[in-house]
């Protein structure tokens, strides 16, 4: 979790909402893909600087994925389809040929991918490990480049006002403050921030973007039909968990329409010959990539949420929700009208310290405060009043020094619903605690494990007998982008859990 006090984000958020609005006034310029000219709600430069004052933001709420060499291979197959654009085409506006891009791999088990404009363009370790090749990567790179190419997001500010562009500041900054329904605001952080930056994007916007991700692969030598494959498992993914789509598809077209899309479109590139597909040395980065949750960052098991590396423990309220991002734990209340978050105080040496930077600030009405203590450690509890756009909501603040650090709990809801959480609220904060347990300490993640197939027999009989509770042989056989009972030819390499 990254030191950040809500107050203070909050405010930012404001601040990064009025700027982004003033920002965002329709101009005239060109569109790299076509060469024709029209109104956009923002000049390129502006994309770029947005890109590059945002980037920052996403790192911090998402994490990098600390692995040098995958996170190179990501780059060098980006910067490969990225030549093949109409970005880097020789009769391209310097301005656009010139703008360098960025390629980040995310630490986050969410199947995603998105891009911010002006370049800036992530993939998730858990998009990677659904994966089955350097072709299939490089279409969804495509995509995504294809998306700032095109200038999606500044085309789609240009007709709407940026009306939405209020909720991306605060979405990029981890959290607003509570107003109508609690938990909503966290709740659109499970996909991502340029989730929010997107959300206005038309189906058209989508096709085009997909069209362009098959054209740039192909071009740049890949058998671009492999995708279609991945697409498939997006649909198997979505029907897995009950939901219409998966998270970052929320505005794409149907996975299922795109599976039948890929191939046609990729045939129309036939003429390049395009043939690579990349997958021996696809595989040989992925393996020993984390699969799945991490552990290590905390986890929520029987009604607790634990984290090894920091080694503290909690119980989570009843029936809350946990969403455990790298800035901090957010717990939601099902009826999503009251939310609890964890998260470190920025720079506090002590917890009255930082205590006293949140009753000072304007705006909050303190009803109580004091020092205490939670399971033994220096703390100060403070409850008070925030007037905010919404109405005035309740907040209950605990500060606690534990392990050289500060941490703060910050529950909150409406001042007169208040009192029907603050008993949940209390026991979360009230059960915080050193972590003890060895065998939690010391928990480790699973990893990709590449196995060649010994045998030709139906995937079913690869799944171990000892696989791990948090996988299903169903999401193995996703993963591996197989069913159950299709049959493994000896010698083909499958992604296993070690």
């Amino acid at each position: 979790m990254e030191p950040v006090a809500l107050w203070r984000r909050a405010r930012a958020a404001m601040l990064l909402a009025v700027a982004v609005t003033l920002f965002a006034s329709c101009t005239v310029s060109k569109n790299p893909i076509t060469g024709n000219k029209r109104a956009y709600g923002y000049t390129w430069a502006q994309e770029v600087q947005i890109g590059k004052e945002a980037d920052p933001q996403i790192v911090a709420q998402f994490g990098l994925y600390e692995d040098a060499d995958l996170t190179s291979y990501v780059e060098r197959i980006g910067e490969k389809v990225l030549a093949e654009s109409h970005l880097r085409r020789p009769d391209t506006d310097p301005e656009f040929r010139n703008t360098p891009f960025t390629f980040r791999v995310l630490d986050s088990p969410v199947v995603n991918a998105f891009a911010l404009p002006g370049g800036y363009v992530y993939v998730t370790r858990g998009l990677l490990t659904h994966l089955d090749n350097e072709a299939q990567l490089a279409v969804v790179l495509g995509h995504e480049v294809g998306h700032v190419a095109a200038r999606h997001a500044s085309k789609r500010a240009a007709t709407q006002q940026l009306g939405q562009l209020g909720l991306i500041g605060g979405a990029i900054l981890g959290q607003q403050v509570l107003g109508g329904s609690a938990g909503q605001n966290i709740l659109d952080l499970g996909g991502t921030a340029a989730q929010l930056l997107f959300l206005s994007y038309g189906r058209d916007d989508e096709r085009e973007s997909d069209d362009l991700g098959v054209e740039y692969a192909a071009k740049a030598g890949y058998k671009a039909s492999e995708a279609a494959e991945f697409f498939r498992s997006l649909k198997r993914i979505s029907d897995e968990s009950g939901q219409s789509i998966p998270s970052f598809l929320s505005t794409h077209p149907d996975p299922g329409e795109r599976e039948q899309k890929i191939p046609r479109l990729a045939q129309e590139w036939a003429p390049l010959q395009p043939d690579e597909v990349g997958q021996q040395d696809f595989m040989s980065r992925l393996e020993g990539t984390v699969l799945g949750e991490n552990p290590r960052q905390g986890f929520t098991r029987g009604g607790v949420f634990y984290h090894p590396d920091l080694r503290f423990r909690f119980p989570v309220p009843n029936g809350y929700q946990v969403i455990n991002q790298p800035t901090q734990v957010a717990m939601i209340e099902p009826n999503q009208q009251a939310i609890l978050v964890l998260q470190l105080a920025q720079g506090a040496r002590s917890a009255r310290d930082a205590a006293a930077e949140l009753t000072g600030q304007q705006g909050i009405t303190i009803v109580e405060s004091g020092n205490t203590t939670v399971s033994g450690y220096p703390a100060y509890a403070v409850v008070g009043d925030a007037q905010t756009q919404q109405g005035v909501i309740r907040f209950l603040s605990y500060y606690i020094e534990y392990g050289g650090l500060v941490y703060n709990f910050l529950g909150y809801a409406a001042r007169d619903n208040f009192a029907s959480y603050n008993g949940a609220f209390l026991q979360a904060v009230r059960g915080f605690s050193q972590l003890t347990d060895r065998s939690i300490l010391n928990i480790e993640p699973h990893r990709v494990r590449i196995v060649a197939a010994s045998r030709t027999a139906p995937f079913r009989e690869f799944v171990p007998a000892n696989l791990p509770e948090q996988f299903t042989a169903e999401e193995l056989a996703i993963l591996n982008q197989v069913t159950l009972d299709e049959v493994i030819q000896r010698g083909q390499p499958l992604k296993l859990p070690n």
